[in-house]
């Protein structure tokens, strides 16, 4: 990972925003920008340099991650050990600028600082600067999200394994979990989703006590992280006797996302993505039945931007990695709902989920 290269942008990022320094808090982004994987952390990126601040749990591994920063191990809490060196190194400073990540740092703390920075040194809030950065991934981070993905997709063939009338929800998603860590990965991007039944009507049924019935659909959604990296993925499986309303609701939803698809190439807003899937399932009658947004970034974390939604105006660019998850959901009854993760590329984009589409019963 080139961390230097992504400093040296955000410093030029700060000219132009007319800061003198940016404090980064969301760990995230502290990782995107200088290594460190660890769980306390302060990063202060200005004109000349940068500073990293953690604590003396992570003395060691700090100084063996953190690249492009000068590493402050904090024997006291890292607010005050960042007061202290603003202090110490800008106390004469007149009319620097500050600016944090009002996102991610609450407002008790955004106080504290206020009281701790020296005279002279005011403190603005900011939005999405380093996020902005970060929706366009670089091929390290394209290598380490495909793995991710291909490690993600051999879950589901554990899941057909178990997956039958009379096993439990929980017990399906353990056995997905196990493999995952069987086979490398880090830990889930999230709590694995196996909603069977009329839970298949909940977008985000987590996995519970209830047992798989005949007669019904079972939504998996799941993701692992390796690397540092997420992936994410949903397959909705039948389970018995399937009719011909199951079928033609979980065709509607494959042409839907094959129509998302097709859509998403650089240039094109992620509204328009997110109308392609629309207007297959409103011909279909389905339009009400879709209640989410056809999906989102996933990097680093398992939601970034852009968000794939109605009106939302962000141009896709190559390098950027988004889900594409249209579904349809009848409460009481049962819900569909199919995702792939792709990389906008300058010829359209790249599905990067190996896994069948196709109708399955079990």
């Amino acid at each position: 990972m080139d961390f230097l290269r992504r400093q040296k942008n955000l410093r030029e990022q700060l000219v132009n925003t007319r800061l003198d320094a940016l404090l980064i808090s969301h760990l995230p982004n502290i990782r995107y920008l200088c290594g460190f994987t660890g769980s306390a952390g302060l990063l202060l990126v200005y004109e000349t340099g940068s500073v990293f601040f953690t604590d003396v749990r992570y003395d060691t591994q700090s100084r063996a991650e953190v690249k492009g920063a000068k590493v402050i191990i904090a024997r006291k809490a890292l607010m005050n050990a960042l007061g202290e060196r603003l202090d110490a190194r800008w106390k004469k400073s007149k009319k620097w600028k500050i600016g944090i990540e009002a996102e991610h740092l609450t407002v008790a703390e955004q106080k504290r600082l206020t009281a701790l920075v020296p005279t002279g040194v005011g403190v603005r809030s900011t939005a999405m600067l380093v996020e902005r950065a970060r929706m366009v991934k670089d091929d390290d981070e394209l290598r380490l999200i495909r793995s991710a993905v291909q490690l993600g997709a051999t879950l589901f063939d554990r899941a057909l394994a178990v997956l039958k009338p009379g096993i439990k929800e929980s017990e399906v998603a353990a056995e997905m979990e196990y493999a995952a860590r069987k086979s490398g990965a880090e830990e889930m991007s999230f709590p694995t989703i196996i909603a069977s039944g009329a839970r298949s009507a909940l977008p985000h049924g987590r996995a519970t006590e209830q047992v798989i019935a005949s007669g019904g659909f079972v939504v998996c959604d799941f993701g692992v992280i390796l690397g540092g990296y997420c992936s994410d993925q949903t397959r909705t499986v039948w389970v018995g006797r399937d009719g011909e309303e199951a079928r033609s609701a979980y065709q509607a939803v494959r042409e839907a996302q094959a129509a998302a698809i097709a859509a998403v190439r650089p240039g094109v807003r992620v509204g328009e993505v997110d109308l392609a899937a629309r207007k297959v399932l409103r011909k279909a009658g389905l339009g009400r039945r879709f209640t989410h947004s056809t999906g989102h970034g996933v990097g680093l974390e398992i939601h970034e931007s852009p968000r794939v939604a109605a009106g939302q105006a962000e141009v896709l660019k190559s390098g950027m990695v988004i889900t594409i998850e249209p579904g349809v959901y009848f409460p009481g009854k049962w819900g569909v709902r199919i995702e792939d993760m792709v990389a906008v590329n300058e010829n359209g984009c790249e599905v990067l989920t190996p896994t069948s589409k196709d109708f399955l019963a079990v």
